[in-house]
């Protein structure tokens, strides 16, 4: 098995300009660390000695930048430099590439998210602002019926060059935010072709966990907290001060680059260092498995694929808990690095503040830190479920008598007027009714809470193999698509090459497809490409009808 190191983003941006490589803004790459092996700053150098000798072969143009997003260096010393692209200012959807260096620095390849070099003719568009902006908000109603408006002032168009959806075109990126008619926030981004006006794609404005929660029966779980004059901070200084607070049953207005307002969240506080009831009546209670919720990915992250906190920094997040008006959901922000939570209504859905669903919602984050998989279409799908797959390892991870692993996602918030025992099921997607078992040609055009279905499914058989079988005291039976029969090569390994292949393999722009040639070079990476493990990730994405 192999180990790595990585860092985070650099504070690395290059230009070029009339095809001259302009200065990096970092110091020069120094040497190599003592043994040989290469410092972040050498991978980056590297890495723009590669760019500039292979520019027409990557696509690289005049006019464009690029900034480092992030590196990662593997115990042998390979390098994998992971670019964000802009042309003439203007940031590149589908422009991001990853540049793979041997040891020596020699260049082996690059997975890119587009093949068509990221630039276009003019920056000029020749559809305002306008017709983006109504366009954005005609689109927040439809996905949302009801008395929802787009908030005044929050519909703020941005020009993109848009590489994701065939050739290269100038779009306006909009978001527009508003609130539904439950008063909870909803949002929606929309792509508008600044040439001809018409809508490109659009995809919700929030990553969302659908409505899969937890309830309060965690049981009793260890807490670092901070000591502050004579109380405790739900604060932990030994995760990078990862933090919860109240919300306060408020809702806010914050999407992406877009922030009206936002519902404070007041540091949970206690007088005796012992936190919630272990019900309802207590708000700290909900608070308590948030904290217990990332403390536990955040070991799992750390303990297992050596990544600090989600953006590899150290640095932590915050929860917000008591998050709206019986608010049936949880979500990630990157705007706030943060996650949010809803109670419930009290009858569908308990408080959403499950083990599986803080794993769900820390793994969307680390998403957008390293593959940043477009929420829409395929690519969505797998951005879904690599938050269903991370936070269902969580759990198994975590070996809590009180909420122990299994594959069903949301399974201790649903109650009984649900009609169903779980959110997902990943051992046979299709039992909640909507999500996809097999891969087909429309499968993106499911919403991408279901067509991650596709993803879920492999991964299970990847771990456990198909047919009927009881682990941990649930019953599964895990058909196949092609009538085949897999072997499961287990958890852990599935973890490994999953989070291989969204960090080093996986691009924007990722669909089924790619899923299956990152998930193979990952599994080339770890176990060898004539290993066990390789023939069996080739077997359960077939099992899955993604050949």
């Amino acid at each position: 098995m192999r180990t790595r190191t990585r860092t985070t983003a650099l504070a690395t941006t290059v230009a070029l300009a009339a095809g001259t490589l302009l200065a990096v803004t970092a110091q020069a790459a120094p040497a190599a660390e003592q043994g040989g092996r290469p410092t972040p700053a050498t991978a980056v150098a590297r890495a723009e000695a590669a760019l500039t000798a292979h520019a027409g072969e990557l696509g690289v143009t005049e006019r464009q930048s690029r900034a480092v997003r992030d590196v990662v260096i593997d115990a042998d010393g390979s390098q994998h430099v992971r670019y964000d692209r802009s042309f003439a200012g203007l940031p590149v959807l589908g422009g991001d590439v990853v540049v793979h260096l041997a040891p020596n620095g020699a260049y082996r390849g690059a997975d890119r998210a587009s093949t068509a070099a990221p630039a276009v003719r003019s920056t000029t568009p020749a559809v305002g602002a306008g017709v983006a902006a109504e366009q954005a908000d005609a689109a927040l109603r439809e996905a949302n019926p009801g008395r929802t408006t787009a908030a005044p002032g929050s519909t703020k168009p941005q020009l993109v060059v848009d590489a994701s959806h065939g050739t290269p075109r100038l779009a306006w990126q909009t978001t527009a935010a508003g609130l539904d008619y439950l008063g909870n926030p909803v949002a929606r981004t929309v792509l508008t072709d600044a040439a001809t006006g018409r809508s490109i794609a659009s995809w919700d404005g929030l990553e969302t966990a659908a409505g899969d929660g937890a309830s309060l029966y965690s049981g009793t779980v260890p807490l670092e907290s901070t000591v502050s004059g004579s109380t405790y901070q739900l604060k932990d200084p030994t995760r990078g001060n990862t933090y919860t607070g109240d919300a306060a049953n408020k809702t806010d207005l914050c999407f992406g680059s877009i922030c009206l307002s936002r519902a404070p969240a007041t540091l949970f506080t206690d007088a005796d260092n012992h936190w919630g009831t272990g019900t309802t009546a207590d708000r700290a209670t909900a608070a308590v498995d948030a904290q217990y919720g990332t403390n536990t990915t955040w070991d799992y992250y750390k303990n297992v694929h050596g990544r600090s906190g989600i953006a590899g920094d150290g640095k932590g997040s915050y929860n917000r808990v008591h998050y709206g008006s019986n608010y049936n959901n949880a979500f990630w922000q990157d705007s706030c690095f943060c996650m949010t939570y809803g109670d419930g209504d009290g009858s569908t859905f308990g408080p959403l503040v499950a083990l599986d669903v803080a794993g769900h919602e820390m793994s969307h984050g680390v998403t957008s830190r390293t593959a940043k998989l477009n929420y829409s279409g395929e690519s969505g799908g797998l951005n879904e479920a690599t938050s269903d797959i991370m936070g269902t390892l969580v759990e198994w991870y975590a070996a809590n008598p009180s909420d122990p692993g299994d594959y069903l996602i949301g399974e201790e918030i649903v109650k009984p007027g649900f009609g169903k025992a779980a959110l997902r099921f990943m051992d046979q997607p299709s039992k909640d009714t909507k999500s996809a078992d097999c891969w087909s040609s429309g499968v993106g055009n499911l919403d991408v809470h279901y067509s991650s279905g596709v993803a879920n499914h492999f991964a299970y058989l990847l771990a456990e193999g198909s047919g009927a079988k009881v682990i941990n005291g649930v019953g599964y039976n895990s058909p196949t698509c092609n009538g085949s029969t897999v072997a499961g090569i287990g958890r852990d390994k599935v973890g490994k090459v999953w989070y291989r292949a969204l960090t080093t393999y996986m691009t924007s722009t990722t669909n089924y497809a790619g899923a299956r040639t990152a998930t193979l070079k990952a599994a080339t990476d770890l176990y060898g490409a004539g290993s066990a493990e390789y023939a069996a990730v080739a077997a359960a994405w077939s099992a899955v009808a993604v050949n």
